[in-house]
């Protein structure tokens, strides 16, 4: 384990769109610095990601100075949208977490986006993320808390275990699906230089300078079948996850991490396993 690094990272500035491919993150107790502060919300006030419109996938977020976005899209002329003032608060639906969050000042942000899916949604930002919402006590310590993300800070993948995953998938029913990206699985931080399936008994790691605890494994769903390149959908990975990698009654690939002190990741650097 004495040559892993850190292969690559990535920030999803608004949740289910595109992501980015930084050099260098700086992580923050809830997640990397700009990593899924923004949302969109339809009518009822529950959060719409690709699981509900695959379309997303086309859809690109760039994080400007000071936390805003500018939107862009096939077909859409790009739009840039601020960090909204922090005037009163809508409640966001985010699966079983009640979350405030703040509206998107400029109405032509909702516009945008709802033209672009053909649905009623409203983008917004979570203005305060170390007081809105906690992790799941059942996997966390006091205080901890998380962005818009589904659940925990970062999600950690390996290179080692998605070549296993693409070997299976090689060899089942549907293998003409592959080899898949490891953008299907939308990982914060992606790990070289272990073997397949290491981190499933990590249970505590340092990046560079910043160390990380293993919450629990990530259980994995329909999101992953989505082509992010097409948004078309297929049925790997979750037909040979579901032969060959399940966890906890989960289709397990990737673990989620909680920081356990903040500082810069970088490209490159050691990850070394504490326990």
């Amino acid at each position: 384990m004495g040559n892993a690094l850190l292969h690559s990272i990535h920030v999803h500035p608004v949740k289910a769109f595109r992501g980015l491919a930084p050099r260098e993150a700086v992580v923050e107790p809830w997640g990397l610095s700009g990593d899924r502060r923004w949302v969109l919300i339809d009518d009822g006030g529950k959060v719409v990601t690709q699981r509900q419109q695959p379309r997303l996938a086309l859809a690109a977020a760039e994080l400007l100075p000071g936390g805003g976005v500018r939107l862009s899209a096939p077909g859409k002329t790009p739009l840039t949208v601020p960090v909204p003032r922090p005037v009163g608060t809508v409640p966001v639906e985010i699966f079983r977490d009640k979350v405030e969050g703040v509206l998107a000042e400029d109405e032509t942000a909702h516009a945008w986006c709802s033209d672009y899916l053909g649905a009623e949604v409203r983008l917004v930002h979570m203005d305060d993320p170390a007081t809105r919402r906690p992790v799941d006590p059942e996997y966390a310590r006091p205080g901890e808390t998380v962005s818009f993300a589904d659940g925990y800070p970062l999600l950690l993948t390996t290179t080692a275990s998605l070549d296993a995953l693409n070997s299976l998938i090689a060899q089942g029913n549907h293998g003409a699906e592959g080899p898949l990206p490891m953008n299907r699985f939308r990982p914060n931080v992606v790990v070289s230089g272990t073997t397949a399936w290491a981190e499933d008994d990590w249970s505590a790691l340092r990046i560079g300078e910043v160390t990380f605890r293993v919450a629990k494994v990530c259980g994995r769903c329909v999101v992953t079948t989505t082509d992010q390149g097409t948004a078309v959908r297929g049925k790997e990975p979750l037909h040979t996850l579901g032969r060959h990698r399940r966890l906890d009654g989960k289709l397990a690939f990737g673990q989620n991490l909680v920081p356990v002190s903040p500082g810069t990741i970088r490209v490159g650097d050691a990850v070394t396993v504490l326990e």
